[in-house]
Parts: structure tokens; C-alpha cells; sequence
């Protein structure tokens, strides 16, 4: 090899050297943007839960409606976990790309079905029953996702680039409900209320729909990564199977499913903060969803920043430092929020908390990855994120509108989220720091 090297032009070298830099470049661009596309289509539904109520729930208690409209998006938490085991697995056999084509496919129906559904007072029951199914065919979907995108950020990445290209995963997420908060801005403000309740949520999600034969074609594209070799990865060490991989990795696996679940509590309480900021703040529909787009936008853009900063301090750093400050920081911005209720606390309490929030996502997704064996690592953190999410994300938007109701405070989404923040924050401490810019062993590699 060192011949061959020596023998062939420089220029050839080169080239081959950009060619392949650029062709990681369009395969994350590639995976990330499919993987925005399919989380837009999941978080739209939280934008408009109070109209989507309004049209599958109809009642004269507003209360109710609100409620089992968020149940019908808690739905689709419970088929999350089967997903992320079936389409998980699958990833791990046949290959990250054939995964992530199944689940992108399955979301494209699903959202279309449920923006065609007729409402109750077309169809009767039948309509919140159709709701219900679509919505499960989307969290069978986007448990699918997350793994093996996940694994295929990590895997096309060159060693030195891991956490930042694997932030995109978290940073597709915020670019999602930015979109989705900037597209509810919009109906919002050219359509009056009742249009807004009968077609405004039928176009977001049609929205969403019309991208999907580009995510198809972009997707259909991607190289594989699955039998590609890991340069940085760690000596292989004897395959064990069942249980014994589960023990193997029991500790990543426990401490991954404590952040996540904290993360997605987190995650749906500020996409929930349209749906309290109209309800239970009472402010306009287009300061509500301003608030969640601008605070996804921040988030995007620390997500990206912490996981260029893990590529080159570390991930424990950048995983503990600013949750911390997010941790202290939670009760004292919801208080403001909720003593002044006026749009600049809203928005500007939104922004900072998603900033903070999302600097140390890049490298907990680095890390966890990063620690899991390849042979199992679709499969494992797409199980873990789906568990957390449906157990967690699922019950967090209907444990705080009950917290609200019964004790009627408006501070109750904050003493939710602080609790779950806390616990979440031992968890990052005892995570240990797998970088490759921290292992001497790798320095060589990675140039």
C-alpha cells in the first residue's frame, strides 16, 4: 500500500481525498434532511393540537377537547418502541439505507392519511379512530428512524467530525419544529380562526407530504455504511448474543435511556409551549408559534455548535457544563414567563432555554453511539430512544396540561421539567468520555 501511495500522482491523491470528503458530506446532508422531513411531519401534530381537537374531538368542555387531542398524539408513542426494535434490527442485518427508506415510506402515508381524514362531524367515530391509527403508523415509523440514522451519521463521518455530523440528528429535530412553528405562524396570520380549525392543520401536514418524493429520492441515493470498516473503532472483541450483548453495554444502555428520557421531556414541553401559551397564557396564536420557531432555530444552531466544541474538547464537557446552567435556569425563566405574559418573555425565555438545552445534544448522541459495538448500535440506540420517548414524550404534554388543570398553577411545566433535567444531569456525569480526540491511541488516525 505504501508503494501504491508513493507511485500515484499527487494530484490523483488529492482529488480522491476531496471526492471522498465531499461524497460524507452529501451522505449526512442527504440523511439529515430526510430525517427533518420525518420529524416535521411527527412534531406538526403538537403545533395544532387545540385545532386538531376542535376537529376529531368536538365538545363543549375545552378542556376535554385539548385532551384527547393529546392523547391521539401520545398515540403514536406506543407503537415507538416495536418500531425501533423491528426497523432497528433490520438496519443492523440489511443495512442503515434499506431501514431508513422503510420508515420514511411509512410516515409518507401516514401523514397523508391523516390530513385526508374527514372530521367527527363528517364521519362520526370513525374519525378519531383513523387518527389514532395514522398516528400509530407514525410512531411505528419514527421509532425506525433514530437508530439507524443515527448509526449512518456516525458511520459516514470521519473520526475527527463524529460529533458534529452526529448533532445533526438533534439539529434535523429542531429544524423540524422551527419549520412547523414557522409554517403555523403563516396560517396563522392569513387565515381566521375557524379556517385555521377546519384546513390550517390539513396544510401543514400536506406541506410536509409534498416533500416526501424528494426525501425518497435523496435517500435511495445513500451509500451504505453497515460492513463499511470503522478507522477509530475499537479492538473487536468476542460476539455475544441475547442477554449477553445487553449486558455487555448495560451500562451505556441505562444511562442513555435516563438522558433520553430527560431530553424528550424537555423536547415536548417546549413544543408544547404553543398549546400553553394559548391556553393557559392566553396570548395570540402568532406569538405562540414565533416563540417555538425561534427557539428551535437557537436550538439548531447551538445543537451544531456543541458538537463541533465535542469534536475538540471532549464529550463529557460539553454534555454536563451547559445542562448545568439549563438545570438552574428552568424555574427562574418560567416565572418570568409566566408573571409577565407578554411576547418578548416568551420568546426570549424560549430561545435562551432551547439554546441551552440543545449545546450538549451532539455529544450525548457522539457518545452513546460512539460506545455501542456497530453490530448492534440501530438496533440498541434506536430501542433505547423509542422507550424513552414513548414512556416519557408521550405522557409529558398530558401530565402537564393534568398538572395545570388540577393544581392551577401555570409553573407547573417548569417543576416537571426541572425534576426531569435533574435526573437527567446525574445521568451525563456518570457517561464516560469517548472522543476520539481524547483517546492517545487514535491521535495518529485522526491527523
Amino acid at each position: 500500500m505504501a508503494e501504491e501511495a508513493i507511485g500515484r500522482p499527487a494530484g490523483a491523491m488529492i482529488g480522491a481525498a476531496e471526492a471522498t470528503v465531499a461524497s460524507r458530506r452529501r451522505s449526512i446532508a442527504a440523511a439529515t434532511v430526510g430525517n427533518a422531513l420525518e420529524f416535521y411531519d411527527f412534531v406538526t401534530f403538537t403545533f395544532f393540537s387545540i385545532q386538531i381537537g376542535h376537529t376529531f374531538f368536538p365538545s363543549q368542555n375545552e378542556y376535554a377537547s385539548l385532551m384527547a387531542s393529546l392523547a391521539t398524539f401520545g398515540a403514536g408513542f406506543i407503537t415507538r418502541p416495536i418500531g425501533g426494535i423491528i426497523i432497528g434490527a433490520y438496519s443492523d442485518r440489511a443495512g442503515r439505507r434499506p431501514a431508513m427508506m422503510l420508515s420514511f415510506t411509512l410516515m409518507g402515508v401516514a401523514i397523508v392519511a391523516l390530513a385526508c381524514i374527514p372530521s367527527y362531524a363528517q364521519i362520526g367515530i370513525a374519525a378519531p379512530i383513523l387518527a389514532v391509527i395514522a398516528r400509530m403508523v407514525q410512531g411505528f415509523s419514527l421509532g425506525g428512524e433514530v437508530g439507524p440514522t443515527t448509526a449512518y451519521l456516525l458511520e459516514a463521518a470521519p473520526p475527527k467530525s463524529r460529533g458534529l455530523a452526529v448533532s445533526w440528528q438533534g439539529a434535523s429535530q429542531s429544524i423540524a419544529s422551527a419549520v412547523g412553528g414557522l409554517v403555523g405562524v403563516v396560517l396563522s396570520a392569513v387565515l381566521a380562526a375557524d379556517f385555521l380549525d377546519a384546513y390550517g392543520w390539513r396544510i401543514a401536514f400536506l406541506l410536509g407530504a409534498v416533500t416526501l418524493p424528494f426525501g425518497i429520492w435523496i435517500r435511495r441515493g445513500l451509500p451504505e455504511t453497515l460492513h463499511a470498516p470503522e478507522v477509530a473503532a475499537a479492538p473487536a472483541a468476542q460476539p455475544r448474543r441475547g442477554l449477553g450483548v445487553v449486558r455487555d453495554n448495560g451500562r451505556i444502555l441505562v444511562l442513555g435511556l435516563t438522558v433520553l428520557a430527560a431530553g424528550t421531556i424537555g423536547t415536548y414541553v417546549f413544543n408544547y409551549m404553543t398549546t400553553f401559551a394559548e391556553h393557559t397564557l392566553h396570548m395570540a396564536p402568532n406569538v405562540a408559534f414565533l416563540a417555538s420557531a425561534l427557539g428551535s432555530l437557537g436550538a439548531v444552531c447551538a445543537g451544531l455548535l456543541g458538537g463541533w466544541l465535542s469534536d475538540r474538547i471532549g464529550r463529557r464537557p460539553m454534555m454536563i457544563w451547559p445542562n448545568l446552567a439549563y438545570v438552574l435556569l428552568i424555574l427562574p425563566v418560567f416565572f418570568w414567563i409566566t408573571e409577565a405574559r407578554s411576547p418578548l418573555a416568551l420568546i426570549a425565555g424560549t430561545v435562551v432555554l432551547g439554546v441551552l438545552g440543545a449545546l450538549g445534544v451532539g455529544a450525548f448522541y457522539a457518545a452513546v453511539t460512539e460506545t455501542l459495538p456497530k453490530r448492534i448500535r440501530g438496533s440498541a440506540f434506536a430501542t433505547i430512544y423509542a422507550l424513552s420517548i414513548a414512556i416519557f414524550g408521550g405522557t409529558a404534554q398530558l401530565i402537564v396540561t393534568w398538572l395545570i388543570h388540577v393544581t392551577g398553577s401555570s409553573m407547573a411545566p417548569a417543576w416537571y421539567l426541572f425534576c426531569a433535567a435533574v435526573i437527567g444531569q446525574a445521568a451525563r456525569w456518570l457517561i464516560l468520555e469517548s472522543a476520539p480526540i481524547k483517546d492517545p491511541a487514535l491521535a495518529s488516525v485522526m491527523g
